[in-house]
């Protein structure tokens, strides 16, 4: 038990020092994160000292249940397929020029306009795409127009990580929750719908006393026409994610699995846009495109961290922090929980292990809670989602300064009274 908290512990510790300070490393001009490298480390270190059996191990990998890695992982990098196909199509910075556009010169209307389409955007597709996509039109915009990025960037921020809870497809952490539990696509929204709402509402109204001050101003210059780069990609993007968001929504009533309708989806538009590029003579680059820009990181970080918690299990340790978290009101224990624990060691992880930290057959609230700090917890700092991680890079290529410590003051701010809005209405609907 101690040799295998001992090296869990260090890889933990190890993944947020290099996250903080070398978070990429450049080999021939080109960046790779470290943090997959350290979780993998730590996953070789606990097979060759033989803490976790490489059988144990790969039969925890192969094994036909709702929590393994590789159907989770087919899940999310499905969906994250759709999302991004759409992106390379144009249509996100389509509908972010006209939301610019109708908010006019008025900082607040666009702020509202930002948080709203940004917000409805999340819901559909998925928090870590939105924030790729729309952070560094934010700060172009912002740029041109000479405005403070600061409120805006912020409140994409704050809106991607709240409605993400709303569907399980919204982030990975509710993907692994949410199986493990065995929830499907229409229970867990009929629950989450109303707390990620009460958080919405929240941040928002936050948000916009936050700012105040900054968005006096009004907008001295005129967004650009925004045009579709290809309606046909578009058109074929749009009906797949909408028929795999219906089919998601059926699957527990027809009992296919949740993963095989997202790559089903996937793989269908990958075939459809072969044969209309054909037939219209133009060549399907966004397949290519789109592939290249999905988080392949995610691949050996999930499936090392998965070794660390079978690990974890194995040695008992898992079982020890389960008992000391069943006492009180268990929502609160666990959202606060899991909302510290996502800024110790990254949500992705920590929802890992939550998923075994949850009492089997017994109420679902140690579950959505849970669900809840993974998502809002993403606020406090950098590290508690890789959205943040992302984000803070993306923001540093730019030439946007925004230090840990501003990020952490504006994070506070609003993930107390967030956290506590969803818990509360989360207690309600349960």
């Amino acid at each position: 038990m101690i040799a295998t908290g001992i090296i869990c512990g260090l890889t933990c510790l190890c993944m947020i020092v290099f996250i903080l300070w070398k978070p990429q490393i450049k080999y021939r001009g080109v960046g790779y994160d470290t943090y997959p490298a350290i979780a993998l480390l730590g996953c070789l270190v606990l097979l060759i000292t033989g803490q976790l059996p490489v059988r144990e191990y790969l039969a925890g990998l192969t094994a036909d249940t709702s929590v393994n890695p590789i159907k989770i992982l087919l899940l999310f990098f499905s969906m994250t397929f759709l999302s991004v196909y759409l992106d390379e199509a144009g249509m996100f910075r389509f509908l972010a020029g006209v939301t610019l556009r109708r908010a006019g010169g008025s900082q607040k209307k666009l702020l509202l306009y930002l948080y709203l389409t940004v917000s409805f955007l999340t819901v559909f597709t998925s928090n870590d795409i939105v924030v790729l996509t729309f952070t560094p039109f934010i700060c172009y915009f912002a740029k041109s127009a000479k405005i403070d990025p600061i409120p805006y960037l912020v409140t994409e921020f704050v809106a991607a990580n709240t409605f993400s809870m709303v569907f399980i497809i919204g982030n990975p952490t509710n993907i692994y929750l949410a199986t493990s539990a065995g929830i499907g696509f229409l229970p867990y929204a009929k629950i989450m719908i109303a707390p990620t709402l009460a958080a919405g509402v929240t941040v928002w109204f936050i948000l916009r006393f936050l700012f105040r001050k900054m968005l006096r101003n009004d907008v001295s210059t005129s967004v650009e026409q925004a045009s579709l780069k290809n309606k046909t990609a578009v058109i074929l993007g749009g009906t797949h994610l909408g028929v795999c968001t219906v089919l998601l929504v059926l699957s527990s009533y027809v009992n296919m699995p949740m993963w095989l309708i997202a790559l089903g989806a996937a793989s269908c538009l990958i075939i459809t846009t072969l044969i209309a590029a054909k037939i219209g003579g133009w060549r399907p680059k966004m397949i290519g495109r789109s592939i290249a820009r999905l988080p392949w990181p995610l691949v050996p970080f999930v499936l090392s961290m998965f070794a660390l918690v079978l690990a974890l299990n194995r040695s008992g340790i898992s079982e020890l922090i389960s008992s000391k978290m069943t006492s009180g009101n268990s929502i609160a224990v666990y959202g606060i929980s899991s909302v510290i624990a996502a800024n110790l060691i990254n949500n992705i992880p920590m929802s890992v292990l939550f998923s075994t930290l949850i009492p089997e057959g017994g109420s679902l609230g140690p579950v959505f809670a849970s669900i809840i700090g993974s998502n809002l917890g993403a606020y406090l700092t950098p590290l508690g989602a890789l959205a943040g991680i992302m984000w803070m890079s993306i923001l540093k290529t730019t030439g946007v300064h925004y230090s840990f410590g501003r990020f952490t003051k504006y994070g506070f701010c609003v993930v107390i009274p967030a956290c506590a809005a969803a818990l509360f209405v989360l207690g309600i609907v349960l």
